[in-house]
């Protein structure tokens, strides 16, 4: 994450010395108070937990940090560009057999999944604060590495593993500055779902934006997100977890 928010703050610095070259770069960052909820079924042996059994979600809120960076450009054949990264942790419990050693029956093992998402999103301007309204589409690479770890129970010495994927999704971000102040409304959503299987992440919020300082804009950001991801394919598997709740932080326009 570091090496991340780093790479950030070098993308901002390098817009507000290269305005000949980019017309615009944003940056954010701040803590979402995110409640994971959902279930996760396997009957054979692959995947982040490797598990053959039910893992169930604890429901525990948790605090959890964002960040994101965008970079708009002059030239129309190029899409410009917007990165983002989150942090996701659930706790629960999990029962059958992970890792190939079984948990003893009745016996339900406490297990944690932190998940980190990065975002990478080339996308095309089809409104640019025109009369106030920006629209965007684009494609999304949504990198998801994985960490589970199954605590030791009675009969049962624990196990640990990690996962990555690479997920496919449409990119549509819609924004209203309103006229006069520094208000912005902003939603967006990135998804992909053949009606059976579904993944989304949606935003929608509110930001302020101060204009005292002539180069270099702060601002504020308060909104509301919401991560899903359910699977099913019918015979080995069924995922349905979720990630929702409030978030709030600050910006950097220049």
């Amino acid at each position: 994450m570091k090496k991340f928010l780093g790479s950030l703050c070098a993308v901002a610095l390098l817009g507000s010395a290269a305005q000949a070259d980019f017309l615009r770069v944003e940056m954010g960052g701040g803590v979402w108070e995110q409640t994971p909820n959902g279930y996760a079924t396997r009957t054979d042996s692959d995947g982040v937990l490797n598990l053959n059994g039910t893992y169930t979600s604890d429901e525990e809120k948790s605090s959890e940090v964002y960040a994101w960076a965008l970079l708009k450009h002059p030239v129309p054949i190029i899409p410009n560009l917007r990165l983002e990264y989150v942090s996701l942790s659930d706790k629960g419990q999990t029962t059958g057999s992970v890792g190939g050693l079984p948990i003893p029956v009745n016996v339900s093992a406490p297990t944690t999944i932190d998940t980190k998402q990065y975002d990478v999103i080339p996308y095309y301007n089809l409104l640019d604060n025109t009369f106030w309204l920006t629209l965007d589409v684009g494609v999304d690479a949504k990198f998801v590495q994985s960490d589970a770890t199954v605590g030791a129970v009675p009969g049962f010495g624990g196990y640990s593993s990690s996962d990555t994927a690479v997920i496919p999704l449409l990119y549509l971000r819609t924004r209203a500055q309103i006229p006069a102040t520094g208000l912005g409304v902003e939603a967006d959503a990135k998804a992909i779902t053949d009606g059976t299987d579904t993944v989304y992440d949606v935003r929608a919020k509110i930001d302020y934006t101060f204009d005292f300082v002539p180069v270099i804009q702060p601002g504020i950001e308060v909104g509301y997100r919401a991560i899903k991801l359910k699977v099913d394919d019918g015979t080995k598997s069924q995922v349905d977890l979720d990630y929702q709740g409030i978030y709030a932080g600050v910006m950097l326009r220049f």
